[in-house]
């Protein structure tokens, strides 16, 4: 009887921290990705400014 239990209750356990530790994963790739497409869009706003500052000068 408690074998079944705790089979049961391990995996529930299991499911559990495998769902938690794919969404911990998951977040940190968005995260990685957000960090790359900002880098991207800054140089190129600092490069938009720098040529317009060029033209102007």
């Amino acid at each position: 009887m408690w074998s079944t239990v705790g089979a049961v209750i391990a995996v529930i356990v299991a499911l559990w921290v495998v769902n938690v530790v794919l969404s911990v994963t998951w977040f940190l790739v968005k995260l990685a990705i957000v960090v790359v497409v900002a880098v991207v869009i800054y140089g190129l706003i600092k490069a938009a400014f720098r040529s317009k500052d060029r033209t102007r000068g």
